[in-house]
This record gives structure tokens, sequence and C-alpha cells, in this order.
């Protein structure tokens, strides 16, 4: 909600350079209109201005938008939900939990960060649900307090009983034995006392930089003969284990945390004091700093706002429950931080160590999802340009490997036809095989060109250090645009043939990330069609020259093209309808925001669209609302697998279009962002595209469904046997794979 980000472009505009032009003046005449009304003020004006209207009930009853804030906190409440539903194996409840708290750092981290922003500035515009910063905060510091209550309560009511059962036992220092406390206090001495550092704060000694995210322990000693009572900080060090097992016990595994070894030996650190309480606490800081992408070199200005970022402002402070006043006054007043954005957990700080917790015992998990490698549509194949010359080749990751991905780049890399390939990365891991087959293919001497998005969140460090590995090794590459984030995904390769020159493309859904790909749902089109590579050609002469961008034969672009081309198609779905011809809308995406794009949905349900809209995180539309929404069904999937790909389609009058793209529903895909969308021609290809959007509507166990007072609830089976759309897309692909090795026998 942050008054920088919620301008739109002009959709009149026809060229990306004009649209960006427009897009930053926007951007920069809205904070002008905030920071001309802002008012220097201490930190807890926060409160006072949140309060205002805190009797407003929230969002305006009125509204059929639902406020994109709250909608993603019901989200991450979806993936609660799944780790406390009976049924999940226990490791996999302590990854659901861990996902939530990881998820709601960065949601502490970027969207709530910019509900305080616009509170200090003054900047009160509502949003389309009709709330403003000052009535939605309150809501919103009601609804993460109530949420972390219930994380705490999971995990101590539910996750450790569960975990004592199979032996595995968390302790505090109070539970533990004599020779449990021995052996801490060996483990202290020997491995880490030599590492942790106690930093005192005094009038000659302020308080330390805490940085974002890390673990601390706050400690109260007693008073000296000038101060009354004097305070330190003692950070629990990343680069060792967070949890550390005792000797087994009888058979019982037992851990403690890191804080509660540390905890019982400050005394080590503080020699001669005596100490009277001590707590673990931990800050989030403001993460969402704007970039000056006007600058003439990029990356520096990137280097430069990753630094900043690390020392934004705290937004939240996390308490043990047992932090007494003293030390609990000492933090706020020092951090400068509001009541309402403090928080008390009964607990152990920062979950997301549960992460690795799961992994301390082999079992107890979801049946693995296995690839089959290579994909059914590649079996049996050799030559991975023959096959596509053949046809247009369909996979639907995890279940088929990405393997076939990373082993086109590579192919393409050795092949001695092969004379240029050219490709967008936007999040690759941190060992990525893609980026070291480009690096191989400058090395033999191809022509290289490689568009890395230098300002994807949270990824620009690893981002940084690709891009100038890639350099080195002779590769072209490009950093992005000017107020546009390239976030499509599209690899082309341009060989050389008898018959002359043919490009073959690969187009996805989501990232060339061979880590995210063994646990994210994508899929992916490799062509090599004259009319696509044509399109493709352009694309990258547009993003990497000065080029306008072209008139697409195929495929459909952001931001000139894209938000255009779905209102027209569901405007021909709506005449169709009012014509009495089939009439019907089927949308998987991870996000549903932007509110041009949701007026026309209502617009097609009024008209008789039958419409149903797989929308896994926020969805600021709401269904089933008399006269608005009865003709739309939303539905979110949150299971095994994070649902990740894109897919679109349109009934058209009996004559369905399918699209498969990179691009959510949301005003920063459709007006800011690089993305593309595509077609899905051959009608084997399409046939088994709407057989996969049909699975995900009749999923029965991963599927919740929203209500028209945004609640959500999981499906009623009353008898009707499980459908979970993750295991019966890997039992198909593997029934398809037997049905192959029959036939060839």
């Amino acid at each position: 909600m942050k008054s920088t980000k919620g301008s739109k472009t002009g959709k009149e505009k026809d060229t990306v350079k004009e649209k960006t032009k427009t897009a930053e003046k926007t951007k920069t005449a809205d904070k002008k209109t905030a920071k001309s009304t802002a008012k220097k003020s201490a930190p807890k004006a926060t409160t006072e201005a949140a309060t205002k209207r805190e009797k407003n009930e929230g969002e305006k009853k009125s509204s059929p938008y639902y406020n994109r804030e709250l909608s993603w906190l019901d989200f991450n409440m979806r993936v609660l939900e799944a780790g406390m539903r009976d049924g999940t194996p226990l490791m996999e409840r302590l990854r659901f939990l861990a996902i939530t708290g990881s998820n709601l750092d960065e949601f502490f981290m970027v969207r709530f960060a910019g509900v305080l922003d616009n509170l200090r500035e003054n900047f009160f515009k509502p949003d389309a649900s009709g709330l403003s910063a000052d009535e939605l905060f309150p809501l919103l510091a009601k609804k993460t307090k109530d949420f972390m209550a219930r994380q705490y309560s999971f995990y101590n009511d539910k996750l450790l009983p569960m975990l004592q059962k199979e032996n595995l036992t968390i302790k505090s220092p109070e539970e533990l034995d004599g020779s449990q406390r021995s052996f801490a206090a060996d483990y202290f001495k020997k491995v880490m006392f030599p590492v942790l550092t106690p930093l005192a704060v005094d009038r000659s000694r302020p308080f330390p930089f805490l940085a974002n995210r890390s673990l601390n322990i706050a400690v109260c000693l007693a008073a000296d003969k000038e101060e009354d009572e004097r305070f330190a900080v003692v950070q629990v060090p990343s680069i060792l284990p967070r949890f550390v097992e005792m000797p087994q016990k009888g058979g019982e595994r037992i851990f403690v945390l890191a804080e509660d070894i540390i905890i019982l030996g400050l005394s080590q650190l503080f020699v001669g004091q005596e100490i009277i309480s001590a707590a673990p606490f931990r800050i989030t800081r403001d993460s969402d700093l704007d970039i000056d992408e006007g600058t003439e070199n990029l990356m520096v200005e990137i280097e430069e706002y990753i630094r900043r970022r690390k020392r934004g402002r705290p937004v939240r402070l996390e308490l043990s429950a047992k932090c007494d006043a003293a030390l609990r006054d000492f933090l706020t007043e020092i951090l400068g931080i509001d009541e309402l954005n403090v928080y008390e957990l009964d607990g152990p700080l920062d979950l997301t160590f549960l992460f690795k917790f799961a992994a301390v015992k082999n079992g107890l998990s979801f049946e693995p999802i296995v690839p089959i490698d290579p994909p059914l549509d590649f079996w049996g194949t050799e030559d991975i340009f023959a096959a596509i010359r053949e046809r247009d080749r369909l996979v639907h990751h995890p279940y088929e490997s990405f393997g076939i991905v990373m082993n086109f780049i590579k192919t393409a890399a050795e092949d001695e036809n092969v004379l240029a390939i050219k490709q967008t990365l936007y999040r690759v891991s941190g060992n990525s095989p893609i980026v070291a087959a480009l690096i191989r293919a400058a090395e033999l001497g191809k022509q290289v060109t490689v568009l890395v998005e230098l300002k994807a969140r949270f990824d620009e460090e690893n981002n940084i250090v690709w891009a100038k590995k890639l350099e080195k090794a002779g590769c072209h590459v490009v950093y992005g645009l000017s107020g546009l984030k390239i976030h499509c995904k599209i690899a082309m390769v341009v060989r050389r043939e008898e018959d002359g020159i043919r490009r073959y493309i690969h187009l996805g859904t989501g990232n060339y990330n061979d880590s995210t790909a063994r646990i994210y749902t994508d899929m992916g089109l490799f062509t090599c069609r004259e009319p696509v590579g044509i399109d493709a050609a352009g694309l990258f002469n547009m993003l990497t020259g000065y080029s306008n961008p072209p008139e697409f034969n195929r495929l459909v672009a952001a931001p000139r093209d894209m938000r255009r081309f779905f209102e027209e198609t569901i405007k021909s779905e709506i005449n169709n309808a009012r014509a009495g011809l089939k009439a019907k809308i089927i949308v998987k995406i991870n996000s549903l925001v932007d509110s041009d794009m949701i007026k026309l949905l209502y617009d097609a349900s009024a008209a008789g669209v039958k419409i149903n809209l797989i929308v896994r995180g926020i969805c600021c539309l709401i269904p089933s609302l008399a006269e608005i929404s009865e003709n739309i069904k939303v539905v979110s999937i949150v299971g095994q697998l994070l649902e990740h790909s894109r897919i679109f389609y349109f009934e058209n009058g009996g004559n369905p279009k399918v699209y498969l793209g990179s691009a959510d529903w949301m005003p920063r895909n459709l007006d800011r962002r690089v993305e593309l969308v595509f077609p899905v021609d051959e009608d084997s290809l399409k046939e088994r595209v709407i057989n996969i959007l049909n699975i995900l509507l009749a999923d029965n166990v991963n599927a919740q469904t929203m209500q028209s007072d945004k609640s959500y609830l999981y499906a009623n089976r009353r008898g009707k046997p499980p459908v979970n759309s993750h295991r019966e897309f890997s039992r198909l692909v593997r029934e398809g794979l037997k049905m192959k090795e029959t036939l060839l026998q």
C-alpha cells in the first residue's frame, strides 16, 4: 500500500519507453504528494494516527474488493492450516510452520513496512477496498498478533507432544538434568564462548547495529555506582547451529536451542557482574527501499541499495514472553518501536529453524514426488532439437524433470551448429547448472546474451554474482530496463541447419531455478515455430537495444499489450454469454489484485460467464456476492508442492483458447514488468492443459474454497474419494511412462 508503489501507467501508450516514463512520473508525483503533507514526528505517532478511526470495522462493507494485506495474511493462515490438518506427517507440519514464519518475515519487511511508511508520511489515500493506512494498520496489527499466537499454540500444544512421542524433545534449560547441563556448559565453553561478543550499552558505548532478522539476547545487569540498571546485548551467531543435541538418554533424543545455552553461560561473558534477567529478542527491518533507476550504473546502485536495506528502520520487535518489564522498556525505547509493533511470543523466536529440525529424523514426511526423467514428451528421444522440430513439446514440473530445460541449454552450449543463445534470468539457484552452461557456451565462442534482473527482490546479491561471472566469461549481460522488471521466462537458441537458420524457443511459467523446480509446480513449452521465433527475436532486440516493441504474432507481452489482451478476451466471453454461446473462464495464478481485472470478472459473472479462479495467494476479488460475483468460484491449493504455474482458459464459444505465462493479475505484472503469455496451439497439448485444470478444480484434499465472507473452507467430501492433485499428476505421468514402455516393447 506504499504510496510510491500503487500508481498505474497509462494503458494508451504504445511503447515500453513511453509506458516506463509515465510510470516514473506517476510514481514521483505520488511520492511528492505524500511527502508534501508529511510531518516529522516521534515513532509513537504511528499509534496515534492508526487509532484515530480504530472503531471502523475494517474494509468498507459495500466494497466488493478485499484488502491485499489482509488477504495475504489469510493465505499464510492457509499454509498454517495445511500443517495443522490431520494426516499431515509430523516433519511436514514443522516445515509448514517454518514456511509461515519465513513468509511473515517478508510480509513485515515489505508490505507492513509500506503501511508504516504511509502513516509516517500522512498518506491516507484509500485502496480499492476503501481502507486507508490509518484504518488498515490496527487491523493488520491485531491480525498478525492473533496469527502468531496461533503459530505458537500449534507449536507448544501440538507439535512438541507429537515430537516427544517420536522420542524427540526440545528442552528448556530448566528441564535439563545435571549431566545435560554439564554437557551444555562444556559446549558453551568450547564452541560458543570463542565466537560470542558481549556488547555493553552505556554513555560511551551506544546501542550496536543489529542485522535484520538476527537473533539476539538482551541482558539486564545490576546497578553500579553510576547507573541504576545496565544493559547489554549478545548476538546469537548464525554461523553456529541453532539447536544442539544432548547425549541420548534411554533412546530419547534431546535438543536445546542455542540461545538457551548462551543464557546458561552468560556469567562467563559478564564476569563479576550480577545478571538480573536475560531474554531473546529479534528485530525485523524495513527492506522495501527505493532504487534510483536513473543512475548511470545500475549494478552500483543495487549494491548500495542492499547495504541500505540491511540498515532499514525497525518495523517489528519480537520478544520472548519471559522478557521482564525492564528489558522490554529498554528495547522499545532504544529501538523506537511502537507498542503495537511489539510481539511477545511464548516459544522460540524465528521459527524458520524448524526447516533444519525437520531433517533430524528420516521418515515422517510426505512420500516424495520423484520426477520422471526425461519427460514424457521427450521420452526415448536423444536429439532434443529433432524432437522439437517434430512438434511442440510440453512439460509439467516437478512431475516431469526440470532436467530437460537444463539439458536444452547444455546441449546448445556444446552443439557446434548453435550460433547464439539468448535467455532471461530472474531467480536462479546458488550453483546454477544453467548459468554454468551459458558460461561454457560463451567460452566456446557462441554469442550469448543474458538478461539478468538485478532488481529481483531478495535475490539481488545472488544475481549480481552471476552477472559478474557471465560478463567475465564473455557473455553480453543486460541488467534490466529502467522502471521495468524483466520477469518473463524465455530462452532462445539460434541454430544453423541444412535448410537455414532455425530458432528453438523455451517458454516457461517459472524461473530457471533447478532448486525451486523440485517443489514448485510449473509448465514449459518447447517450440521452433517460425512465428514464435520471430516474436522471441523481436522481444530480445527490444530488451537489449533500441528497437520499438514488435507487433507480436503469437506472444502477448506486458507492459504494452497484456492488459489489453486480457480485457478484450474477457469482453469476448461476455459477448458470447449474452449471445447464448458457450462462455467460461478458468484462470490459475498466484495473486489476483488488479482492480480493473476484478471489475471485468464481476461484469463477466453478471453476464452469465462461469468463472473458476485458482488463486494460491492474495485474492482481492470476493466470490459468491449476490448480483456481483454469483458465477465466480475461487479456490486456493496449498499442499506438498507450491502452486506456481499461470494458466488461462477461455471457452471462446466452443473453440477453447489456452495460454500459459509468467504474469499474475497484479498492477505490477500488467503495467510495470516485462511479462509473457503464450498460446498452447497443438490440440493434444491443449487437451492436456485443460485436463490439468480440471484435476486442480477437482482437488478436495489441498484445496480451500473462498466464501462470500472472505473465509476459506476445505471441501466436505461426504464419502467422495480423495483427490490430491499433486499425487494425481505424479500418478498420471508415471502411467503415461508405463504406457510408452509397453508400446515400444
